[in-house]
């Protein structure tokens, strides 16, 4: 009986299965993945594609805000500076929480003026923007 009992008593003890080495590559994995996921996003050099542009759907009402290659920021063909942009966005928002705003950008207006255009749409509250381009 003894023997029998030590028999089973090891088999108990083998069929359970140690799970920290287990533990310890995941982390190990984890820790890769989470230090080379952000190189991996600052690395891609991309070519923009050229595509054809398609007819947007009837909105209900829309606003343009235009920027040209002088710098010159215009909310529907009136003039107004890039600081009082917000402003007057907030105010039209206020009346129409849905309007469309239509972002027409000069193609020789540097890249870095466009994005703070677009930073300031978008502070003041737009949530449909719809960047316009002529068809090729």
């Amino acid at each position: 009986m003894a023997l029998r009992l030590s028999l089973k008593s090891e088999a108990a003890a083998m069929s359970e299965i140690n799970v920290t080495p287990l533990v310890d590559v995941m982390l190990v994995l984890l820790v890769v993945f989470i230090v080379t996921a952000p190189l991996l996003t600052k690395a891609v050099h991309i070519a923009l594609p050229k595509t054809s542009a398609t007819a947007s759907t009837p909105q209900t009402r829309s606003v343009e805000v235009s920027m040209d290659a002088a710098g010159v920021v215009r909310i529907d063909q009136r003039a107004v500076s890039l600081p009082r942009l917000e402003d007057e966005l907030r105010r039209l928002f206020e009346h129409d929480p849905q309007l469309t705003v239509r972002v027409y950008g000069d193609e020789n207006t540097a890249y870095g003026a466009m994005a703070r255009m677009m930073a300031v749409v978008q502070r003041a509250g737009a949530s449909n923007i719809a960047l316009v381009t002529l068809p090729l």
